[in-house]
């Protein structure tokens, strides 16, 4: 006996795309005051180099001009500075464009991809967006365990994702541990190592994973220009990858995904060292500044070697994370709530100028009704 189905009456979108929770951002603004410092998107208080702004302007006159498809001036600019092959590099619209593209290419229905609890959350939107399953592996003191990542290996993993250093708490793991999770992995499955925050690393046994590429042929390292380079509006990534990887993503990425102003601007700020130089040193600076006044107030603050601190408030409702941010968030000042990454009672805070690290400072000291800690 045949049966009849019934067609909906209107498009279905694939049943994993319908359980993606959509990325929300940071506040940008408050509702009540005007804002005097947004320390909630973890943008350099720097801005761009000024030769990347010039460049940028420079390009205003071309605009009726397609870019050019592949990137090559910028590609090449990449490989001279990091010493690497232009040909084993890919530029998107920023890193998020290029880790879709890897999950689009390598996943699909019935495999599944690994990332860490407190991970990026582009991560499970990309992984569910081409029809596999994310698995979450649990973190040791919000840092990647990679015992635990190895443990959740199936016959179905295909790719693993980690942020080193990781968003939104800061940690990392050393080039030692990176090797050995590596080691770990069947030569099938893909490890992507998102170093967007890469640059502002100075501890001797980090390396964001160029080395890594060069000696392997499922290692995939992704880099922004949106963090110390301060290029966040124009939405410019890059990725070092094996050859066969990049021939992949080069036939499924749009013609055109990078403009001509992205570029041109990023080929400007690469070539600033000095300016970069001096973003890097004055979040040194303020990165332990910020954190040692947080503690002094008796704030619990995530170990951190980016260029943003996690902040875990008391267990007292009346000085809560959600109570601090409404604090903050009426005289002007924006963090960012981190509830959707599993910390419900934690701000997470840019390091941002100097006014803007000591206001936060002075301001937090009073919510919590302690002295203020003196910051030279």
């Amino acid at each position: 006996m045949s049966t009849t189905r019934t067609a909906p009456n209107v498009p279905q979108p694939r049943k994993s795309v319908l359980s993606i929770d959509a990325y929300v951002p940071g506040k940008s603004k408050s509702d009540k005051v005007p804002t005097k410092y947004k320390l909630s998107s973890n943008e350099t208080p720097f801005g761009p180099s000024p030769n990347a702004i010039e460049a940028c302007k420079k390009m205003a006159a071309n605009l009726e001009l397609y870019p050019d498809g592949t990137a090559i001036k910028l590609r090449e600019a990449l490989a001279s500075k990091h010493n690497i092959s232009a040909n084993q590099i890919i530029c998107g619209a920023g890193s998020d464009e290029i880790l879709s593209l890897l999950a689009y290419a390598y996943l699909g229905e019935g495999d599944e991809a690994i990332y860490t609890r407190h991970g990026f959350l582009v991560y499970p939107i990309a992984i569910k967006a081409a029809g596999a399953t994310p698995i979450i592996a649990e973190e040791t003191d919000c840092k990647a365990n990679i015992d635990t990542i190895l443990s959740c290996l199936s016959e179905r993993t295909k790719m693993v994702f980690l942020a080193n250093p990781n968003n939104p708490t800061g940690t990392y793991l050393p080039i030692s541990e990176i090797r050995r999770l590596h080691e770990g992995l069947p030569p099938h499955i893909m490890l992507v190592l998102d170093a967007a925050y890469a640059e502002y690393v100075l501890k001797e046994d980090y390396e964001a994973g160029i080395d890594l590429v060069k000696s392997a042929n499922n290692v995939v390292m992704t880099r922004t220009f949106s963090k110390v380079y301060g290029l966040a509006a124009l939405r410019l990534g890059w990725a070092f990858a094996p050859s066969p990887v990049i021939d992949t993503l080069n036939r499924i990425r749009g013609p055109f995904n990078v403009n001509t102003p992205s570029i041109e601007t990023g080929i400007a700020a690469l070539k600033d060292e000095a300016f970069i130089q001096k973003a890097v040193e004055h979040n040194a600076l303020w990165l332990d500044k910020v954190t040692k006044a947080l503690e002094e107030m008796g704030l619990k603050v995530t170990p951190s070697v980016a260029n943003f601190v996690l902040i875990h408030f008391p267990e007292n409702e009346a000085y809560s994370a959600q109570n601090a941010d409404a604090y903050l968030l009426e005289r002007g000042f924006i963090l960012r709530r981190v509830s959707n990454y599993g910390f419900d009672n934690a701000l997470r805070m840019t390091i941002g100028t100097q006014d803007a690290n000591r206001a936060v400072i002075a301001h937090l000291s009073a919510f919590l009704g302690v002295s203020e800690p003196e910051v030279s």
